[in-house]
């Protein structure tokens, strides 16, 4: 019984996954990084972040986000990081598992100097349904640019329109 009630969940799931990932529909996606789980190779702290994505659905199942993000780092040396960037994600199978990539222009700020570096990124995540529209969305990301790598989890939600 618990299998045919999990099978049932997972058909609904999916066959409202499939219509939010057509051509036209809109996407919002604000998520907290870090969780205190990331960690930067260059600093070897760990930090926490916040980050916003919204895009459009271009093709079914490809979406084209623009976002915005901060990371706060703290321990012996203080790093705040401010991200503004533009990637995609396809979706596997209109059952919300999805990879992503970007392209970012990070601004570095120590405090007493600033630097600014492009950097790409790469994620691979899940868009539960909690409703017809919205989404939470746990996901593994990975960011590097010439001088540092950051890797992390993120948790965010999605509102699909």
């Amino acid at each position: 019984m618990k299998k045919l009630v999990l099978f049932v969940c997972l058909l609904v799931a999916t066959v409202a996954a499939q219509a939010q990932f057509e051509k036209g529909k809109w996407i919002v996606n604000p998520s907290i990084s870090g969780l205190g789980l990331s960690h930067n190779t260059d600093t070897d702290k760990t930090s926490l972040g916040i980050e916003a994505k919204g895009g459009a659905f271009l093709l079914d199942n490809v979406a084209l986000l623009v976002h915005a993000g901060a990371a706060w780092n703290n321990g012996g040396s203080d790093t705040d990081v401010y991200t503004l960037g533009v990637g995609g994600r396809y979706y596997f199978s209109n059952i919300g598992i999805y990879l992503g990539a970007d392209v970012n222009v990070d601004r570095w700020d120590w405090g007493t100097s600033d630097d600014t570096k492009f950097s790409f990124g790469a994620e691979a995540g899940y868009a539960f349904f909690l409703t017809r529209t919205v989404t939470l969305e746990p996901a593994v990301y990975w960011n590097v640019n010439s001088d540092r790598s950051v890797f992390g989890l993120k948790v965010g939600f999605g509102f699909y329109f």
